[in-house]
This record gives C-alpha cells, structure tokens and sequence, in this order.
C-alpha cells in the first residue's frame, strides 16, 4: 500500500447479522484511503467455545452449529475456494476439542480452539465482502507475523519483533485481519486478554503507519461515567492517550487496556464509533495526543467495593528495592492494583475488596506494620490534575467528610464509603457538565 491505511477493527458486538456485513461494505465503499479490517469472533462464538473446551464431548453438535451460524452470514461461501479453509478450521475445532478431552491442561489446544473464533469470522466477512465486489482476503495474525510478548497468554503485541516478521505484501486489496491472537514467543498460538482484537488494530496501525484506527462497537464512545450505573450522558468527544490509559485501566470496559500504547508515540489517533448509529448521529469518541488545559474533569471513572491498605515502610534506604520486588510478586499473584503511590515512609495500595486477603498476606511477608479499611467505591477524576480545584468543586456537591481524596502519579482519586454509587455518580456529573461548558 503506497498510501496510509485506515485501520477498521469490528468487534463481536458488531457481528450478530448479515446486516452488519451491510453496514461494513457501506464503511468500505465511502473510505477515501486503503483500509484494514480486523474482526473478532462472531457474536457469543467464543464464550460457546469457552464453555466446549470444558465440555469436549460436545464436539460434534458446537461444530454443526458453528457452520450453521458462520454460513448465515455469507450462505455463498459454500461454493467458493474458500470454503476448504472454512472445513479445515472446522476440523481444526473438533481435533482441539479431541485434544482436552484428554488433557484439559493442553493450552496450545485451547487457544487453537479459541482462536478458531476469529479464523472462522475472518473467512465469511472476506467472502462476504468479495461477492459485494471487494477484493478482500482473509489473513491470519500468526501466518503474517504478528508477535505477541507471552507464551501461552500475552498483555501485548511485541512490536519491534513484529516489525521484522510482518509480511507487508499481504496488504493488499481489504485485508480482513484475525484479532485477538499472534504467535507466541515459544512460536504456538498465544491470546491476548479478551477485548484484544482493539490492541490488534492499534498494533497493525503501528506497524503500517496507518492515518488513524476506528473500533466499531455497538456504544456512541467512551461515556462520562460507565452507563452500567444508570447515569444518563453523551459520549466525551476527546481523550488524551493518557486520559484513555486511565479510563481503561479503572471502568472503561469497551477499551482493552493495552489498545492506546502502540499508536501514543506516533500521534495516531484512534476513534470510537457505533457500528449502526454513527451515520445519524456522528457522535463519537476520539483519543489523540495529550493537550494541556485549564483542569477540566472530563469523566469519572468508579471502581466499587475497595480496600484501602497503608503500609508503613521501616527501612527507607531500601524502599525502591522492596517496592520493585512487591510489585512483581503482586502482578504474578494476578492481584489487581486500582491505585498505589508511596513515599519513603509509606506506601498506599488500593485493592478490589475480594484481593485484600491475598494481597495483604503478600506485603507482610516484607513490612509488618500493614493496616486497611474497606470502602464502597474509588472514583478516579478523569481529565484533571489540580487536588485543589477539585476539592472546591466537590465541597459543592459533595459531603466529603466520609471520603479520602489523594492524587496518584496519574489521578486524581477518592475514596468513599457512600453506599448509594449510582446517587453520588449522578450528582457529581454536575462537575463535568460544568467542567465542558
């Protein structure tokens, strides 16, 4: 491709029907520039092949209804040189679902299986897109070179080994690109975390120096406060990377956290859409470079049910160290840190509640003085770095005396023991209506 892409990925929420095939040849049709496509499973594909590889001895009905479903998107496939790959993944299904019968604990299997999804996705939407009178073509992440930093599982795409491995000649016409998986640095299958299909898209942009990345959802963009909280409000038109790491990391579901660090350096910006309303009403979400402005609380992003755990550091000359070590020993324990900051005296960790246990027997075994308190909820103040502006905005809306507010190295937080989230969420919205006035 001589000039730069745009990169499409559709999500699983965008592929319930052979409607939305509709609605991604129109995309296509009215691209001005080359455009990539990377797709998901088929909507609820892999959470039935989830639920088969406990359940192997289901083989041959998942595999029947899996033809069934993929060839209602695209009933022509049937007849085209493609359909051998399609039976070959289907195969593919039954041989993986054989294997765990045997062994549950083979992971290559498993993610053969899972990654199936995709394989299968890509096939009826290339095939699709070809009888509309594109020239799409189904690829496949590990076959052009996709690495990915795990064994197994992965949080990332390595893009410095991608960039020597990737086969830049299959570009060509539409790409319709498997997310979700790569190849592994033991050279099987490895998955990102669910959602990765986003980091994917953003990966291949890096990699292609693409113009810009959409993610497709069945959401107008990344709202305020998380809609799961009943809180009615518009999608925020802009987010700096930083503002979109943060989102992701606390109550942004429909952002994989992994998705914004490829394209940060390079300035790509990447937008949020909605598959089917985006034509009518152009709302959407779009996150570039970071821009300095007055503070401006952009959104809210809310973690409930927390626990507060302070932990008083004894030998300060060695606290980096100590810290340093905590640190690995939590991630590899899969213990979820909502928040910390230290100092040479303290430090401050900010666990779901159901991890305190856990998490807490970890620190004492290097510092004994550790004391927590349980909380409702961590909000986390999108978008705005200054403590002392937000402690006059709350005192008008907020009764903090049952609160802790504390600024970490990239937000500003605080700690509630309200009980009525949804109430308190809605009252604060008021800041960042006021704040986008």
């Amino acid at each position: 491709m001589n000039e730069l892409p745009v990169v499409h990925k559709f999500g699983g929420s965008c592929l319930r029907d052979a409607s939305d095939l509709e609605h991604i040849a129109e995309i296509i049709t009215n691209a001005d520039q080359p455009v990539i496509l990377v797709v998901s499973a088929l909507w609820g594909t892999t959470d039935r092949l989830m639920r088969a590889a406990q359940e192997p001895r289901y083989a041959g009905r998942l595999v029947n209804d899996l033809a069934s479903h993929h060839l209602r998107f695209s009933p022509a496939l049937i007849d085209s040189p493609l359909y051998e790959i399609f039976q070959r993944v289907l195969d593919g299904i039954e041989e993986s679902l054989t294997a765990l019968a045997t062994d549950r604990s083979d992971r290559r299997a498993y993610n053969q299986l899972l990654a199936s999804g995709e394989r299968l996705s890509a096939l009826v939407i290339a095939h699709a897109l070809s009888i509309r009178g594109f020239d799409a073509h189904p690829l496949g992440s590990e076959d052009i070179g996709l690495q990915l930093n795990g064994k197994g599982t992965a949080t990332q795409v390595n893009i410095e080994r991608s960039r020597r491995k990737l086969d830049r000649d299959a570009f060509h016409g539409v790409p319709v690109v498997t997310g979700w998986f790569g190849e592994g640095t033991d050279g099987n299958i490895a998955l990102l975390g669910r959602g990765g299909s986003d980091h994917t898209a953003t990966a291949l942009a890096a990699l292609l120096q693409a113009q810009r990345v959409v993610l497709w959802k069945d959401v107008l963009g990344i709202y305020p406060v998380n809609p799961r909280w009943g809180v009615q409000s518009a999608p925020i038109p802009y987010l700096g990377y930083a503002e979109a790491i943060e989102f992701s990391n606390a109550d942004a579901t429909i952002l994989h956290p992994a998705t914004v660090e490829p394209v940060y350096a390079m300035g790509i910006p990447i937008e949020i859409r909605h598959l089917a309303r985006y034509k009518e009403n152009g709302l959407k979400t779009v996150i570039g470079p970071d821009i300095e402005v007055e503070p401006n609380i952009k959104g809210i992003a809310c973690i409930p049910r927390v626990a507060c755990v302070n932990v008083e550091v004894r030998y300060a000359q060695d606290a980096a160290l100590e810290l340093s070590d905590l640190l690995q020993e939590l991630n590899e324990a899969d213990i979820r840190i909502c928040s910390f900051e230290t100092t040479n005296a303290q430090w401050r960790f900010v666990f779901p509640q159901h991890e305190v246990s856990r998490g807490v027997h970890i620190i004492k075994k290097r510092c004994s003085v550790v004391d927590y308190e349980y909380f409702a909820a961590m909000l986390s103040f999108i978008g705005c770095r200054d403590i002392d502006y937000l402690q006059e905005k709350l005192a008008q809306y907020h009764d903090v005396n049952e609160s802790q507010l504390y600024q970490s190295a990239t937000s500003i937080h605080m700690l509630s023991k309200r009980a009525d989230i949804s109430r308190m969420l809605d009252e604060m919205m008021a800041l960042v209506s006021e704040s986008s006035e």
